[in-house]
């Protein structure tokens, strides 16, 4: 696997993929009479690399189904919401569609609520922390589907035990990680860590408590003291070394200081495709790694950037038989067997209780975050801003940290800046 295509899949980064349908405008079956005729479904990214996978489901359905029709189409995902809004415009949409969380906020008045079609013995399997969250206004819009796991941390344990690690007693937050990193460096002059600001300075504000947007969500409400003293804190640590000097660089997929190059000591908050990137670009790097628990947040928690799931239009005409596709498609069983061949996690709880999650007995840094992982599934807490510009604020916020911690400006002017940018970009 690529590194791109592992890092979207863990990050579960991409955006909702549509074109245009293929509802021919009829009238739907009869509630008790068995649908037959073509029911379409859209994915993202996944036919390059997952085609086999999606195909024997789609062989696997017909045969339960043999009047049913599945016709699949898949869409890059720089294309994915464009194509949506055309299609909802249009009024030709999918019967069944992949939609990021992320872009749940901005659709949902477009798509079906399903609480209609999936009762609640039939959302049980699912990690109800996962569900909820695909709720508005107390209906729900969308089932989930997979997603990048919970975080977990990976230390480079030849260096890390060097200035007092305990694997068993791992940082739980980041000023802790942070306190490590700079003893890390101190003792072995490796750098500590590039999580900050890295991908998800949003994420990382919040594991402190700091609320990101006032109550209505129409302003930004993190230029606080607290969060100036959190930035203080980071500035700290990068000139000492704690914060590695490339964590300041914008291509957050290519940074100078890495785990695989020998030049970092640990992530304390990362995801599992990265231990699969190491493994095969540095093997001996590998084989060093501890993998534990990672950060938590101030309730005990992990944030989750977003999830995979699947929604049904309003104008689909055959959304009962788009519904019973979907239990099918997102059921344990198909989950597990997705899970199995790309490092992406379930959002059913049957599928977790499966060995190839629970075994233990080896001290292979994926097997030991499989376990971690699933662990962890039931604190994920997936809390969007939910204004339809979600990952632009996050990397306005990022590129005035960046700018703090090189020196161009104070805590105070990056925090005024980010707020300034934020109240611009959500009139």
């Amino acid at each position: 696997m690529t590194r791109g295509v592992s890092a979207a899949l863990a990050l579960c980064l991409f955006t909702t993929g549509c074109v245009a349908g293929t509802s021919s405008g009829s009238a739907a079956p009869a509630a008790d009479q068995p649908f037959e005729g073509e029911v379409e479904f859209w994915t993202i990214n996944l036919k390059k690399n997952y085609s086999a996978y999606i195909e024997g489901l789609i062989a696997e359905y017909h045969k339960q189904h043999p009047k049913v029709t599945l016709k699949w189409v898949d869409v890059p995902g720089q294309e994915s919401a464009t194509k949506l809004l055309a299609a909802v415009a249009s009024g030709d949409v999918p019967d069944a569609v992949n939609i990021t969380s992320l872009d749940l906020g901005r659709f949902a008045p477009s798509l079906k609520p399903l609480d209609d079609h999936f009762k609640p013995e039939e959302l049980a399997d699912f990690q109800a922390n996962l569900v909820e969250p695909l709720k508005q206004d107390g209906k729900l819009y969308a089932v989930p589907w997979y997603n990048g796991g919970a975080p977990v941390a990976i230390y480079r344990k030849s260096v890390v035990t060097k200035a007092g690690f305990d694997e068993k007693a791992p940082p739980r937050t980041y000023d802790e990680a942070l306190t490590l990193a700079e003893a890390v460096y101190d003792k072995t002059k490796v750098y500590g860590t590039n999580d900050i600001p890295g991908i998800s300075a949003v994420n990382v504000l919040r594991y402190y408590g700091i609320e990101l947007l006032s109550a209505d969500g129409k302003s930004a409400a993190f230029n606080t003291d607290q969060a100036v003293r959190v930035l203080e804190r980071f500035r700290k640590s990068y000139d000492q070394h704690g914060i590695a000097p490339g964590a300041v660089s914008k291509d957050v997929r290519n940074f100078p200081q890495t785990l695989e190059n020998g030049q970092l000591a640990f992530s304390a908050s990362t995801f599992a495709a990265t231990l699969l990137n190491i493994q095969k670009n540095a093997p001996e790097v590998y084989k060093d790694l501890v993998v534990t628990e990672p950060v938590q947040t101030s309730t005990g928690g992990y944030l989750l950037s977003a999830q995979q799931a699947f929604a049904i239009p309003k104008a689909s005409q055959h959304q009962k038989a788009a519904a019973e596709f979907i239990k099918f498609f997102t059921n344990g069983t198909n989950q597990l067997a997705f899970c199995k061949i790309v490092p992406i996690y379930p959002s059913t709880i049957s599928s977790t209780k499966d060995p190839f999650f629970t075994g233990g007995g080896s001290d292979d840094p994926m097997v030991v975050a499989r376990q971690v992982i699933v662990k962890g599934l039931a604190k994920l807490e997936y809390n969007p801003l939910g204004t339809g510009k979600d990952a632009e604020l996050g990397e306005l916020l990022a590129e005035e940290i960046r700018g703090f911690l090189s020196g161009t400006k104070s805590a105070e002017e990056a925090l005024d800046a980010a707020e300034k940018r934020w109240n611009d970009a959500l009139v």
